[in-house]
């Protein structure tokens, strides 16, 4: 499968998920507990890659599995960091508006690259390294909204520790998926072996947040399991297949490809939402949007296009032939 039937598969599921999860709500409101959809998403991920397993060990009598405990205990970090993460994006809108946070969190696209290059010791060339930095660009200026929508200076209004957390929370975020491509890259292990140690964790670490979120609440609305499909409806599991299905893709192109290859997935999809949005949810165009996705189309071609068609390279001319050296002999 090439990596690029991979990426447009995934900026369309991508672009879905929001459409999905607004789709889900009944007059505004959801009427089943979002955070058992994390854990539904996890534990589908987890029975379709064991299932991809056993069928690969039924194949082939030489799948490779790394059972060492040493490199067991290195899984449950991504689910750690991403824990760390969502605690820090809560604490974060604490101090700064919705748009804000948007805005900020299109750092995550240049910290990928920084930490893609110093962790996995992965060149850029100037070229990508600018083609990044534009992607960064686009994606912000077709989130900002004009002067007659939202006051221009809450952007700027927010204290300190909203912009430092903000930026904790770019860094976090491209800290798990380099860290997840280290790990799917750090030895020749089957994919669906390295899935089932991920999702495992994953589970695990979101049975625990529901169980604490429970603790923290008194058990006022029972034990998440007992109310675990209630109020789910058809669009409600479409969101967590499409969910599982976006985890499923990340890790082929983590393993097979790069992080850069999903931040370009990721950010192409995020237009792709705001472009559909216009027509499911009356959403309206700006001109700051349209020149976001001139502006991220520009990065695409730049990053991923030969040099050759970007610069015009001098001509190298053929070095000229030796001569031959030609002996006369002297009578």
């Amino acid at each position: 499968m090439q990596w690029y039937f991979v990426a447009a598969l995934l900026t369309v599921l991508t672009s879905s998920q929001g459409i999905l999860t607004t789709l889900s709500q009944y007059n505004g409101r959801y009427l089943y507990d979002y955070a058992t959809i994390p854990f539904l998403a996890e534990a589908f991920k987890l029975l379709v890659s064991g299932l991809l397993l056993w069928r690969e060990c039924k194949v082939s009598s030489s799948t490779r599995m790394t059972t060492e405990w040493k490199s067991v205990r290195l899984y449950p970090i991504p689910s750690i960091i991403y824990l760390i993460h969502n605690n820090v994006q809560f604490a974060t809108l604490t101090y700064v508006d919705t748009s804000t946070y948007q805005i900020m969190g299109n750092l995550k696209i240049v910290t990928t690259g920084i930490l893609f290059r110093v962790f996995l010791k992965r060149k850029l060339s100037n070229l990508q390294w600018m083609a990044i930095v534009l992607l960064a660009f686009g994606t912000t200026t077709s989130q900002v909204k004009g002067c007659g929508e939202a006051s221009c200076e809450s952007m700027f209004a927010a204290p300190i520790q909203g912009y430092m957390l903000g930026v904790l929370s770019a860094c976090l975020s491209a800290l798990a998926g380099v860290y997840t491509e280290f790990l799917m890259k750090k030895n020749d292990d089957s994919l669906y072996w390295q899935n089932v140690q991920l999702y495992t964790f994953g589970v695990l670490f979101n049975m625990a947040r529901l169980s604490l979120d429970d603790f923290s609440g008194g058990f006022e609305k029972g034990p998440w399991w007992q109310r675990l499909f209630s109020g789910y409806s058809i669009t409600t599991w479409l969101v967590v297949l499409n969910l599982g299905s976006t985890g499923l893709l990340v890790s082929w192109l983590m393993k097979y490809a790069d992080n850069i290859i999903k931040v370009y997935s990721t950010s192409m999809a995020m237009l792709l939402t705001m472009v559909l949005s216009i027509y499911l949810f009356n959403f309206k165009p700006t001109l700051q949007l349209f020149l976001g996705i001139i502006i991220c189309m520009m990065s695409l071609h730049m990053y991923f296009a030969p040099a050759n068609m970007l610069v015009d390279l001098p001509l190298v001319k053929p070095a000229p032939e030796s001569l031959k050296e030609v002996s006369i002999e002297r009578r």
